[in-house]
């Protein structure tokens, strides 16, 4: 786990206002209390993402919401597939 000055410093171009911006609205769930996150590996996988989706893809905030939805829903799609063929094995 990292904290939120380590991760500002990993990911290039992010800004913690931007970041703490993501945590309010839910987008990114990191472990612990404002001013005390603790993000795991898939916080920063998606801090990652939600920072490629909007400088790569030009996502705005306003259709963000929708794109992480379907993504989240995309792969909760494959793990169950994944579960489904294990079985079948």
């Amino acid at each position: 786990m990292i904290g939120i000055d380590v991760l500002v410093v990993e990911v290039s171009g992010l800004q913690r206002q931007e970041l703490e911006r993501w945590i309010a609205n839910d987008w990114v769930r990191p472990d612990g209390t404002e001013g005390h996150y603790a993000f795991r590996d898939i916080d920063v996988a998606r801090v990652r993402l939600i920072q490629q989706l909007r400088e790569d893809m030009a996502i705005d905030d306003n259709a963000l919401p929708v794109v992480l939805s379907l993504l989240d829903q995309v792969y909760a799609l494959r793990r169950r597939l994944r579960d489904v063929a294990g079985r079948g094995s």
